[in-house]
């Protein structure tokens, strides 16, 4: 069988129900690939699907094979050898006629392998001494040698008995000459040289015979065995072009795994988390006494340094106050010590100058009073 498949389709794939022998029974889920195989040690062309590792379809192709249209998409034929109906549903009309095509055509090629070989056996099978008895010329006719020649045409596979001579014509019918009597001791001699070879020939073909027989069964068991084998490497050759496949999901679920361990990991190490928190809850409580005790000493001495910074604040204004008031009073004393020291500048300035205007003016009042008396 040839390592890749001359031509490959993808159709799904149904058989007769072989009880009913009337409804269609599906093979497959779905889809899988129908393919044209040539096995080259039986000189044979097969049709084989795999679903997997199972093999849905193994019909070898014979002369008497038909591949019928039913439908736009549907195509069928029967395998006698197999005693079912195989149909196929393909997504297109065009993939259908391309399937028939091949079928036609391995067909024909099967018919044309199946008369080389019938013509190889006829040729092999045809005894030698066929040609060696049938060049002896004779005036006679063939049916008169004891129809040898009947039985050169007979196969090996059907023993046949040799015929009985047939009765010599009586010596008193024959004219008494010396030529008849030469003539007949010739055909004599002849006649028993050709029953010594036909008795001879039927031994063989008796022990041929019985060899055909023995190499029969062996022939029969070596094709069961065969079979079995081919059909064993068709299954590994599919599953062998499928190892791309496998070996891809196999390293995505390599890569999932991964990632699955990674977030169980996690996961434990969160859950290791959660079981700390619980074991610690238990001392919430006490915790939580302590953080209010210690809430409240800092609320008290919050409000405690909240009055001291007011009582500071209000302490500070008031020291505020008393500066500016102290410092008024020092302007004010300032002031007053000015405004005496300018009272007695005047008041000294004033008398200096009445002791000078004194005499100016007792002459104002002498003056005046004179105006007054004039």
């Amino acid at each position: 069988m040839g390592e890749q498949p001359i031509f490959s389709t993808r159709a799904h794939v149904f058989q007769i129900d072989p009880t009913t022998k009337k409804n269609w029974v599906p093979t497959s889920k779905h889809a899988v690939t129908v393919s044209y195989f040539y096995d080259s040690t039986r000189n044979v062309y097969r049709i084989i699907s795999l679903d997997g590792s199972k093999a849905i379809i193994n019909s070898t192709i014979t002369p008497n094979m038909t591949f019928t249209k039913t439908s736009q998409k549907f195509g069928q034929w029967a395998d006698s050898r197999a005693n079912t109906v195989y149909g196929l549903g393909f997504s297109s009309e065009n993939h259908l006629l391309k399937f028939a095509e091949k079928f036609a055509e391995f067909k024909e090629a099967a018919r044309l392998a199946k008369e080389k070989s019938q013509e190889k056996m006829e040729l092999t099978s045809t005894p030698s001494q066929e040609s060696a008895t049938g060049d002896l010329q004779s005036p006679l006719t063939p049916e008169s040698i004891n129809g040898t020649d009947d039985e050169r045409g007979t196969t090996p596979e059907t023993p046949q008995h040799p015929p009985e001579p047939r009765p010599e014509p009586s010596q008193n019918q024959l004219p008494f000459s010396h030529s008849s009597s030469s003539i007949n001791k010739h055909w004599e001699a002849e006649l028993a040289a050709l029953k010594g070879n036909n008795a001879k020939l039927t031994a063989a073909l008796l022990e041929s015979t019985a060899n055909v027989k023995q190499w029969k069964q062996q022939l029969a068991a070596y094709q069961e065995e065969a079979e079995r084998l081919h059909k064993r490497v068709t299954e590994l050759e599919c599953v062998s072009g499928q190892t791309t496949v496998i070996k891809s999901q196999k390293t995505e679920l390599n890569q999932t795994i991964e990632e699955l361990e990674s977030a169980l990991k996690a996961k434990e190490e969160e859950l290791e988390r959660l079981k700390e928190e619980v074991e610690s809850a238990s001392e919430f409580p006490t915790l939580k006494e302590s953080l209010t005790q210690k809430l409240q000493v800092r609320l008290m001495n919050n409000t405690i340094a909240l009055h001291t910074t007011l009582g500071l604040r209000h302490l500070v204004s008031l020291q505020w106050v008393y500066i500016c008031v102290c410092w008024f009073v020092r302007v004010c004393l300032c002031v007053y010590k000015c405004v005496g020291v300018f009272c007695l500048c005047v008041c000294l300035s004033t008398q200096c100058l009445a002791k000078v205007f004194r005499p100016l003016g007792f002459l104002h009042i002498l003056l005046c009073y004179k105006v007054q008396l004039k």
